[in-house]
């Protein structure tokens, strides 16, 4: 429990709300909060629960412990929430009856939960998505012809972002059981768009076994077997599986491998020419610079120099997906600590935490770096001391 009283957490909520120019009623609109809420809150009057304050803090663009001192929701929700997915997921191959949710609501409510996916925000994940994956699940199961292809998308879409929460959090089985609810949900979709985006996923299993070969020859075999690049959107299927194929085979090693997906790679995301979202995965030649960092960086020390120079000439633009932005200077982070620079890596911790605090905090290669710090970078130590502190180094 916080020691912070209620008019302390009200001060630093208004006062990063006049820093942002927004009026407390702007606040309530933007984090779905009334305005009652938020004023009472502000004056002290009342102590945000943690969903309320998760709510804020992702409008503010803060972490939640910059607003209440030793803030630890995120993880009770995520953990509260895992053995509830493990349930739903239980007997997902048996009809169990109908949606509690109308398909548009279902279809909003997924769109709004893959949003926060992509923004890192787990706690607001967490929450919601045992209920919406059982929907989803029951959804599937009740639809017919053209309307379960349509439900089986939403259901792959839901897993997916499930397995966010589950691999992030380190619930490895949950997340292969989750990968393979999307799987089953991808046949029943009959849309190769669908099975590349799962293949993308599943890369997860391999990097968490550290099987980097079997899950290079797997993602080499989505791609073969992925439509050709006739449309925008074929075209970031292809790419997002030729970006990952390059970070496991730069894991693997495999150097000549990773340069190849990675120059297809950059050769579909000129053919998109713009970045955006397709099927839940970010693709464009901004998701590609970031994956030319993360491959130096996967490929270890004797590659570091090819991440710093991709840093020096470009920074990912803010219109980015949070939890992308948020990779991008982790992996930077590493590569400047192996390079000595531990101001600058230090400096990219924190950028990385600003874009997607939560992501960076459950974020193994971010801990290790602050790790590191601490023990060798003497400057700015209170201030590295409180970092390392906020993100389990100690």
């Amino acid at each position: 429990m916080s020691a912070d009283s209620s008019h302390e957490v009200g001060e630093r909520i208004a006062a990063r709300r006049r820093a942002r120019r927004l009026t407390q009623t702007g606040l309530a609109a933007a984090s779905h909060v009334s305005y009652a809420t938020v004023r009472a809150v502000e004056r002290g009057a009342r102590r945000p629960s943690d969903e309320v304050l998760e709510a804020i803090a992702a409008t503010l663009e803060v972490d939640a412990t910059q607003l209440r001192t030793g803030y630890v929701g995120t993880e009770r929700r995520v953990h509260r929430a895992l053995p509830e997915l493990s349930a739903v997921i239980a007997g997902y191959d048996i009809a169990q009856g109908p949606s509690t949710r109308t398909p548009d609501e279902l279809a909003a409510a997924i769109k709004t939960a893959v949003g926060w996916r992509l923004a890192a925000q787990y706690g607001r994940i967490a929450a919601g998505i045992p209920g919406l994956l059982a929907d989803a699940i029951r959804y599937t199961h009740t639809a017919c012809g053209a309307e379960q292809q349509a439900a089986a998308r939403m259901l792959a879409a839901a897993a997916r972002t499930a397995d966010a929460i589950a691999f992030k959090y380190g619930a490895r089985d949950l997340s292969a059981r989750l990968i393979d609810l999307m799987r089953w949900a991808a046949d029943r979709a009959a849309d190769p768009l669908v099975q590349a985006a799962t293949a993308y996923v599943r890369t997860e299993v391999f990097f968490a076994a550290r099987a980097h070969a079997v899950g290079l020859v797997a993602l080499e075999q989505a791609i073969e077997a992925a439509p050709a690049a006739s449309s925008r959107s074929e075209a970031a299927a292809r790419g997002a599986l030729h970006m990952r194929a390059a970070v496991i085979a730069g894991r693997d090693g495999n150097v000549n491998s990773a340069d190849l997906h990675l120059k297809c790679a950059r050769q579909l995301g000129g053919q998109v020419a713009r970045e955006g979202i397709y099927l839940g995965t970010a693709f464009g030649p901004d998701s590609v610079r970031i994956h030319e960092v993360s491959v130096a960086v996967s490929l270890g020390r004797d590659h570091v120099d090819r991440a710093l120079r991709v840093a020096t000439a470009w920074k990912p633009p803010a219109d980015l997906p949070a939890e992308r932005r948020s990779g991008f200077y982790i992996e930077l982070a590493r590569a400047q600590d192996w390079s000595g620079l531990q101001a600058d890596a230090f400096e990219s911790l924190k950028v990385a935490r600003v874009a997607a605090p939560q992501h960076t905090r459950e974020h193994p290669w971010a801990r290790e770096v602050a790790s590191s710090l601490r023990r060798f970078h003497r400057s700015d130590a209170e201030s590295l001391s409180h970092f390392a502190h906020w993100i389990g180094a100690v």
